[in-house]
């Protein structure tokens, strides 16, 4: 039965991989999966939790293909690159060139140096500093959230 209304739907919904208005002018974005604010729709948490694994796995993968030494760097490196990657793109990522030497050869403090010196720390200081804290292997924890809020 799944999988005949699987089917089913997305013959008569469509697919979109953007966001569009469908025939009333609702937002509606995938296989008919209505996020208009309007008419009560978002993205639910557990879809969000989902995309976001999606994209860490492929941001893992470009990150392995084009700086494979990250694999080697300790968690908090790690994850500090993966939270670069997520929000600048790994292209983006790899405009940090002074950053990223520093860090394949180990100078942790000179990589949290060069990552505050750039337009990303001034646009979003706040994460550019607990990113940078991740580098210099001073924040062990992430923050806790609170209301959604992190």
């Amino acid at each position: 039965m799944t999988g005949d209304i699987v089917s089913d739907l997305k013959r008569d919904e469509g697919w979109s991989p953007h966001i569009y208005q469908d025939h009333l002018g609702y937002w509606t974005i995938g296989i008919g999966f209505l996020v208009d604010v309007r008419r009560g729709g978002g993205l639910p948490l557990p879809v969000a939790e989902h995309w976001l694994a999606y994209l860490l796995d492929k941001i893992e993968a470009d990150l392995d293909a084009r700086i494979p030494w990250w694999r080697q760097q300790p968690d908090d490196v790690r994850r500090a690159l993966l939270n670069l990657a997520y929000q600048l793109g790994v292209s983006g990522l790899l405009n940090f060139k002074r950053m990223l030497a520093a860090l394949r050869v180990g100078d942790r403090a000179g990589a949290a140096r060069e990552a505050l010196d750039s337009t990303w720390a001034t646009q979003t200081p706040a994460r550019a500093s607990r990113v940078s804290a991740l580098m210099r292997g001073a924040l062990k924890r992430p923050p806790r959230c609170r209301g959604g809020q992190c």
